[in-house]
């Protein structure tokens, strides 16, 4: 399984709670479960005190992800740096996930589990899969939604450095409010316009002005 994968765990982990809206889905030993996805035997590992140490990791690595939203590359490689120093990984080559059309073993890295708690194993692996990212694409891959109040956290994989939103439902959201705030302060500036006043020297329907067309009539005709 190749490294970058395991940043999926960082963005699961720290979109288990939306400060903006109030929610915390991570408050139940199932909910510590469900985070692992696939790997069941960290998850089978699991206790009631997991919850407590995941939600301490989540807003760690949330902190990554804000400092390299904002910019601070810096800031965001220390925390991330200090993450994997509390919580290091065993790198091991393995094969007996994947096999070729031969049936011969796909030989990849692998991040063995050795950490005391179900906890710890989940926060190394997240944090080495998004230290991996980060070395690769750049801290700047690492973002947080900007359709409020959403604030999820993503790791942009686009060729072209372009993603704003966690989905694509963010995205959609964001634009009709954008249109929604367009079409507000055009109708705001309709209204505080005054009225054109009107024209003194309008012309009449031959194209003169009333002056002119009075000056044109024969002294005669008057």
């Amino acid at each position: 399984m190749e490294l970058a994968y395991y940043a999926d765990l960082a963005v699961r982990l720290v979109n288990s709670e939306e400060p903006g809206r109030g929610t915390d889905s991570l408050t139940s030993l199932a909910a510590v479960r469900a985070l692992f996805g696939a790997s069941q035997q960290m998850a089978r590992r699991a206790t009631e005190a997991d919850i407590t140490r995941l939600r301490s990791a989540r807003a760690r690595l949330r902190a990554v992800f804000e400092a390299a939203s904002e910019g601070d590359e810096v800031r965001a490689v220390d925390l991330l740096n200090a993450l994997l120093l509390e919580f290091p990984v065993s790198p091991q080559i393995s094969g007996h996930e994947f096999r070729d059309e031969d049936g011969r073993p796909k030989w990849h890295l692998h991040l063995a589990d050795h950490a005391g708690t179900a906890g710890a194993g989940y926060t190394a692996t997240a944090a080495m899969g998004l230290a991996v990212q980060l070395a690769e694409l750049g801290p700047d891959r690492l973002g947080l939604c900007e359709a409020a109040p959403c604030r999820n956290a993503f790791v942009d994989t686009s060729t072209n450095r372009s993603r704003r939103y966690c989905s694509d439902r963010c995205a959609t959201r964001a634009n009709v409010a954008a249109y929604r705030a367009r079409r507000r302060r055009l109708d705001a500036e309709r209204s505080a316009s005054p009225p054109s006043a009107p024209r003194s020297d309008r012309p009449d329907r031959t194209g003169r002005t009333a002056d002119t067309a009075h000056a044109s009539i024969p002294p005669t005709d008057r």
